[in-house]
């Protein structure tokens, strides 16, 4: 038997770290969450994603009753950003998150293992690293790629 460890490559910054484009993104993020639909959860994401035609597309999460039929933030701005500019690659994700208590939470939410598989997709398709950035109010966490969120991937790139 043979013991091996998965180590993620990531940085930790604050939101003045960021370049402009970065910061920007983030923005968008947060700003996304308040278009969510999340009676049930009370848990807001946005996501906004950057492509390589300059376009940054958002979503959110958007629940229902006949749960899990709803989508989250990343799946949502992900299917919207290639059913609109199917030629266009992924360049950057952002993802934010408001709490239950309605604030901004303090350390960053990954995404889900559905959403983590369907961006690696759109990475496979870009043939380059997608960098994520994931977003909270105490930490901004920074990594080169959407396989980094997915050790292990199924992927032919």
């Amino acid at each position: 038997m043979k013991e091996k460890e998965i180590i993620i490559p990531m940085l930790e910054v604050s939101y003045s770290e960021l370049n402009d484009r970065q910061r920007h993104l983030v923005d968008m993020a947060r700003e996304a969450t308040g278009r969510s639909y999340a009676p049930y959860s009370k848990f807001r994401v946005g996501a906004a994603i950057e492509l390589d035609n300059g376009q940054i597309v958002t979503g959110s999460n958007q629940e229902n009753a006949a749960f899990p039929s709803g989508t989250c933030a990343e799946r949502t701005a992900a299917y919207y950003a290639h059913a609109t500019y199917p030629d266009a690659r992924f360049k950057t994700i952002a993802i934010a998150a408001v709490g239950t208590d309605g604030h901004e939470i303090p350390e960053p939410v990954a995404p889900c293992g559905a959403c983590r598989q369907a961006l690696l997709e759109y990475e496979t398709l870009a043939h380059h690293n997608v960098e994520v950035i994931l977003v909270g109010s105490r930490a901004i966490y920074v990594l080169p790629s959407v396989r980094s969120t997915l050790p292990l991937a199924f992927s032919e790139f």
